[in-house]
């Protein structure tokens, strides 16, 4: 029984000797990072369904994006301060008494007890969301390489792709009406296969930035025929089209690089209110580690 006694505990020692156990209660540091990582789980669950009541599809309700980013920090916050706080204080009450410590001593040990319970929890946590993401990869994966095995990879990425271009169809259809439209309205000659095949050709153009001049004369040509009107007219047709392309894809990349830099915005702010948190958790801890080592001597 005494043999067991020192092992867990930490045990006194008489003034002027030198222990040969660590100051370290880890009894009460593991206890107390299992409290953290209980607490902060149970209070992220509880935000997390906050948030979504708050939030709705409809236009005009809910609560707007700032506010539930306002939202989001201060409840981050607030997890941090309330599990680390009541982490630290047990594991302060539930460490040994030293009587072989001075005062500062005393104070050291158990801000450092907080530190560690921090710490350790900030680990497991760290571990655990790891090795989530990495089952959800290889889960991602085993579930593609089925689909692909089952010839329903193939279909979905086709769909996929088709989903997002359907957009860039569309407008590129529009340009397609405006080329072919005929000055006189009575006449409306059938455009068949000519309306896919100028849809890729200014596709192409949209895409390189730039409509070659051999594809600019076949496209007029093309023009006059379908729209009946002569060469010249043809020409200021589809330049002015030409135009129109040029700069529904300059529009589109300049959006493209402003959702961008919005996202790495962020991603940025996220990452510094993260780590802000992540230091109050480690001062609560400390803090309320001495707190609770002082009940405990009392």
């Amino acid at each position: 029984m005494q043999n067991t006694e020192t092992i867990i505990a930490c045990a006194d020692t008489p003034r002027g000797t030198e222990s040969s156990r660590s100051a370290v209660c880890w009894g009460a540091v593991f206890a107390g990072a299992v409290i953290a990582a209980a607490v902060s789980a149970m209070l992220v669950t509880g935000g997390t369904g906050l948030g979504f009541l708050s939030i709705s599809p409809w236009k005009h309700e809910g609560t707007s994006g700032t506010a539930l980013v306002a939202g989001s920090i201060l409840w981050l916050l607030a997890t941090q301060i309330i599990a680390y706080g009541i982490a630290g204080y047990v594991a302060g009450r539930l460490r040994t008494k030293w009587t072989d410590a001075e005062t500062d001593e005393i104070y050291f040990r158990d801000t450092a007890h907080g530190f560690l319970v921090w710490a350790l929890s900030a680990v497991i946590g760290l571990a655990l969301l790891g090795s989530a993401m990495a089952s959800m990869a290889s889960g991602t994966a085993r579930a593609g390489a089925s689909l692909a095995g089952a010839g329903a990879g193939a279909t979905a990425a086709v769909a996929g792709q088709a989903a997002r271009a359907g957009a860039d169809h569309l407008q590129l259809d529009y340009f397609t009406d405006a080329l072919l439209r005929p000055n006189d309205p009575a006449a409306s000659p059938g455009h068949g296969d000519v309306r896919q095949e100028v849809s890729r050709i200014l596709a192409h153009g949209a895409a390189t930035g730039q409509v070659m001049d051999a594809d600019q004369t076949y496209l007029a040509g093309l023009v006059a025929r379908q729209a009946g009107v002569d060469q010249a007219t043809a020409k200021k047709r589809l330049a002015q089209i030409e135009t129109q392309v040029k700069q529904a894809a300059q529009q589109a990349g300049q959006k493209a690089r402003e959702i961008a830099d919005a996202a790495r915005k962020a991603a940025a702010a996220f990452s510094l209110w993260a780590f802000a948190s992540l230091l109050v958790g480690a001062f609560v801890a400390s803090l309320a580690a001495t707190i609770g080592g002082r009940a405990r001597d009392r």
